[in-house]
């Protein structure tokens, strides 16, 4: 079959790409259109992609969701063309050379102008039967259920910038519409591992995402259904009954060194990275989040005394028990921390 350089919907808009100009907001007009077309998406032939080491992998099942990272890279100033596709380039490079995998990690990459990259050989191709999946390499234990998006740049404490939020909506929109999934299962990387990809600002927005998508795709949604059940992220220096609850849940789990001040120390630090080293865990960084808190947060009975009900009770301290069942599972564990949905 042959590859089209660049899509099909590209050629459709091609004053705008011939113009090397960054595709904003408002070329896809109502929000229906932002499911049903999707963005101009740049193949890996377009962008000067290397032929990948393997065969990569697609299988016949279609992903149930969408995980959403940041590239961690500095947020350049030059929205160009050349500057997206030298992105891609570079993405590749390091997944293929530094971490030894047979092509790009994830299936697309956004860049801070609003071009659209296909990431992973045949992801494109694939996404546009709606029917199969490539196996990605961008979280694992996730690789088989998510289409994985790259947004270019940090977004710790600056929001992204409007071409790349346009076109990441416009993008998970079409993602959806073909594979059938539910404009609310859409996460970021932290929701599964110990990271702050993608980023503080970016994932704070991604409510809205899941709001803008599920607009798009005729599914109307109240807020409570846009916020999902997640972890919360805890890093060094951070304070607060969660941190308390952490280390009482360290102590429980055979850190008996770490005291449960309710500030995320030196000694925590520590013992978190112990625990992610003894886990064969993807990241090994000291910070609890979406890998480390399933591993802490074990099922906790009223009256059974010990670390866990110390735990739990960290995080009633002040606020009323009513309402908290006996049994303290990983969802009861999402509500008490104020991240459950």
């Amino acid at each position: 079959m042959r590859r089209d350089a660049v899509s099909r919907r590209t050629f459709l808009r091609t004053g705008l790409v011939a113009a090397g100009s960054a595709v904003l907001s408002g070329t896809l007009g109502a929000p229906e259109a932002w499911a049903t077309e999707g963005p101009p998406i740049i193949d890996c032939d377009a962008w000067g992609a290397r032929p990948s080491s393997a065969d990569v992998n697609v299988v016949s099942q279609r992903p149930v969701k969408i995980l959403v990272h940041h590239t961690a890279t500095a947020n350049v100033p030059d929205l160009g063309r050349p500057a997206a596709d030298l992105l891609a380039r570079m993405i590749q490079q390091f997944h293929m050379d530094r971490r030894g995998w047979l092509d790009s990690g994830q299936h697309f990459t956004i860049s801070r102008g609003g071009f659209v990259l296909e990431g992973r050989h045949r992801s494109l191709e694939v996404l546009h039967s709606g029917d199969r999946q490539v196996e990605g390499a961008h979280c694992t234990g996730q690789n088989l259920v998510a289409i994985g998006i790259e947004s270019e740049g940090t977004y710790l404490d600056v929001d992204p910038p409007e071409g790349l939020w346009n076109q990441l909506r416009d993008l998970c929109s079409y993602i959806c519409h073909q594979y059938g999934i539910p404009g609310t299962e859409i996460y970021g990387h932290r929701d599964y591992k110990d990271t702050a990809c993608p980023g503080d600002r970016l994932y704070g927005m991604l409510p809205r995402l899941r709001g803008e998508v599920a607009h798009a795709l005729g599914q109307p949604l109240a807020r409570r259904e846009v916020v999902k059940a997640t972890w919360p992220l805890l890093r060094p220096s951070d304070v607060g009954p969660p941190v308390s609850a952490a280390q009482h849940l360290l102590r429980g789990a055979g850190f008996p060194e770490v005291v449960a001040t309710g500030r995320f120390d030196a000694t925590t630090a520590a013992a978190v990275v112990r625990l992610q080293t003894s886990g064969h865990f993807e990241q090994i960084n000291g910070m609890i989040g979406g890998e480390s808190w399933p591993a802490l947060a074990r099922t906790v009975r009223r009256g059974e005394g010990g670390e866990g009900e110390k735990a739990v009770e960290a995080l009633l301290a002040g606020r009323s028990a009513e309402g908290v069942p006996d049994v303290v599972t990983p969802k009861v564990w999402q509500r008490l921390l104020g991240t459950g949905a």
